[in-house]
């Protein structure tokens, strides 16, 4: 009896190991399949981005060419410059002007991008030393001329730039649906005047507004509202507004879905001049949408306009550019404490010099009370009601307007 139940015992036996050797197999098919799978969507992922990436115009420049004065370097910071081409014809290289400049930063320490405004007509030394209007240095040499002209006098380590034209903006604002924006009565009618050319370069329809009010904004609307200057405040009002329009922009952007973005992808991109590549693209995408996007002033802070120039005309003077550009940093990079390089104290007094413009004494010793003033105040101690818990809700938002 027991010698028949042996081979039983031991069939038994080889079943349970050939059931564990297939469980086994199937696992390890099942682990190998997942491997595949997660590789495929990765090269899947990596041949749409680079497809999408395919689609930018990017200028491709020799860092070499890249100008950055002595001693210039922003450590935990990314400086781009950002640049509105004024062409008609979708050019984005050399020959248009640019009719918006603005300095974007992203500051890696507080999460947060800010931006200023260059004004177009600001008297700079160019790439060749001599002088003329800040949006002259794209039209003469393109975006490697305008990042040395800006890098130059400003003391800035831009080594990126990006650059749209008309159609670009109009495109991003009809398929994100619009931006809300408050109007005014004059800014209405002046829109009304222009909208039908920006519809026209955009191959869209113009539609006007009634008056002043708050409006959802479509692509022609937007871009006419951004470009408007023939009204109170002129060009530096027109800055404010651009910049409005690009917070609007970013605030819907960051909260789209898959399917818009991809959309814009495919039209928009091809209307985009870039040197960043694919790396760098998947780096700022990456950080830049946990980023908040912070406050945003014009440039120069201290200036006079109506300034006749030789060979450049009606032009903006900085009061001070060394004392400008002092302020720009303490904006942009608040962690930042150094002086204004030689350079830019060099052509700060060739611009004196040059248009008989000189800062006001009044405004350094309104500078002086300020800084005072903000000394005792950080100075200051400062008493909290553990009672109360609400005594931090009193800031104030700047910039452009609300709604």
């Amino acid at each position: 009896m027991a010698k028949q139940r042996k081979p039983k015992n031991l069939k038994a036996v080889q079943a349970a190991k050939a059931r564990k050797k297939r469980r086994n197999r199937r696992r390890k098919r099942a682990i190998v399949l997942a491997i595949e799978v997660i590789i495929l969507l990765a090269l899947s992922c990596t041949a749409f981005v680079m497809a999408k990436y395919d689609k930018f115009q990017r200028v491709e420049i020799d860092s070499d060419d890249i100008k950055i004065n002595s001693g210039v370097k922003m450590e935990g910071y990314t400086t781009v410059a950002l640049f509105g081409g004024d062409s008609r014809e979708g050019q984005l290289e050399a020959g248009a002007r640019t009719d918006t400049i603005i300095i974007a930063v992203m500051d890696h320490k507080n999460k947060q991008i800010r931006m200023a405004s260059i004004y177009r007509d600001t008297l700079l030394q160019q790439e060749n030393n001599t002088y003329n209007k800040a949006n002259a240095a794209y039209s003469a040499g393109g975006p490697k001329a305008a990042i040395n002209m800006l890098n130059k006098n400003l003391d800035l380590d831009i080594k990126d730039y990006v650059t749209v034209d008309f159609k670009a903006m109009s495109d991003v604002v009809d398929l994100l649906g619009g931006i809300k924006i408050q109007v005014t009565d004059a800014e209405a009618k002046m829109m009304n005047k222009y909208v039908r050319e920006t519809a026209r370069v955009s191959k869209k329809k113009a539609h006007k507004l009634k008056c002043g009010g708050v409006y959802t904004l479509d692509g022609p609307q937007a871009v006419t509202y951004a470009r408007l200057r023939k009204l109170e405040g002129g060009d530096y009002k027109r800055t404010e507004r651009q910049r409005l329009v690009i917070k609007k922009l970013y605030e819907k952007g960051i909260k789209t879905d898959v399917a818009t973005m991809n959309k814009i992808i495919d039209k928009v991109f091809p209307q985009i001049s870039t040197s960043f590549s694919l790396k760098d693209v998947l780096s700022l995408a990456a950080t830049g949408i946990s980023y908040k996007l912070g406050d945003s002033q014009g440039f120069p802070f201290e200036k006079t306009d109506g300034i006749m120039y030789p060979h450049a005309g009606d032009c903006v003077v900085a009061l001070g550019l060394a004392e400008n550009v002092e302020e720009l940093h303490n904006f942009l990079y608040p962690e930042e404490t150094k002086a204004v390089s030689s350079t830019v104290q060099t052509i700060s007094n060739e611009i004196s010099n040059l248009t008989n413009v000189v800062r006001p004494a009044n405004l350094e010793s309104e500078t002086t009370k300020e800084e005072e003033q903000e000394s005792n105040n950080n100075n200051k101690p400062v008493i909290t009601n553990s009672t109360s818990g609400s005594g931090s809700n009193e800031t104030g938002t700047t910039d452009g307007g609300t709604e």
